[in-house]
């Protein structure tokens, strides 16, 4: 059993109306492909729920979804498969008095928007009773209003408590070298080019397949299908090949 847990977005695009986004969303599009016994639990302010829960629900997994206060906002801009984001909105932390697990809950993943939302209280408290996937926006971008901003100024209690941790390209730059974190699997991300799994003092490279479409939320698609892999009994780098496959599957959608 999976738990994704995350804040909600509304996603601004140029031209479109307001979109629904976020690693509860994204990653719930991966499960709805994956044969994986899940939950999701997400939050967002009361007046943006009819708006961004039913997309969400619609994709099939079990919802929780918990009263919030403020909404996660974005404004993006796109150049080929690089983008621009503007931060307009910052949803809350998660405590651990937000959280009721279900029973048989192996895995959680902890899908962050920003520094501060999981708390090393939050992830501790987890961690106690299962394996913890972080994405490593949790760790470096900086929760503030205006252009998106990354730094290294994250508490490392956090890691302590966490099993595998998914950085970006850009966020793996901001942390260093992710072999001295002390992180039993780490995957960085390479965009189009694919993914390298560091696991057990080995590293290993798992290709991808170039695709022309909006990859909004690959990211977030490929942490969830790659912990439903480690789930389903696959190696880190097994792992990390079926994900591939699922973000493809997903961003063609």
């Amino acid at each position: 059993m999976i738990a994704l847990v995350g804040n909600l977005s509304c996603d601004l695009f140029p031209g479109r109306m307001p979109r629904v986004g976020g690693g509860a969303y994204h990653g719930a599009r991966a499960l709805r492909r994956l044969h994986t016994q899940a939950q999701v639990i997400t939050r967002c302010e009361t007046t943006d729920r009819e708006t961004l829960l039913p997309p969400l629900v619609r994709l099939g997994t079990p919802v929780q979804w918990i009263r919030g206060t403020s909404t996660s906002t974005f404004a993006f801009e796109f150049d080929g498969e690089h983008r621009r984001m503007d931060v307009e909105g910052i949803g809350e932390p998660w405590m651990p008095s937000d959280l009721s697990l279900p029973p048989r809950t192996r895995w959680v993943h902890l899908a962050a928007l920003f520094r501060g939302e999981f708390p090393a209280q939050t992830v501790a408290s987890l961690a106690r009773r299962c394996r913890i996937s972080l994405d490593a926006q949790g760790l470096v971008r900086a929760p503030e209003l205006g252009p998106l901003r990354l730094d290294a100024d994250y508490d490392p209690e956090v890691l302590r408590h966490v099993w595998v941790l998914k950085l970006a390209d850009e966020e793996a730059k901001v942390v260093g070298d992710v072999t001295a974190l002390g992180i039993r699997e780490v995957v960085v991300t390479h965009g189009s080019r694919g993914s390298t799994v560091y696991c057990g003092g080995t590293s290993e490279f798992v290709p991808a397949r170039a695709l022309d479409v909006n990859a909004t939320g690959a990211g977030d698609a490929f942490a969830v299908a790659y912990v439903a892999g480690r789930e389903a009994g696959l190696r880190p780098a097994g792992a990390a090949r079926r994900a591939t496959a699922v973000v493809a599957a997903v961003l063609c959608e």
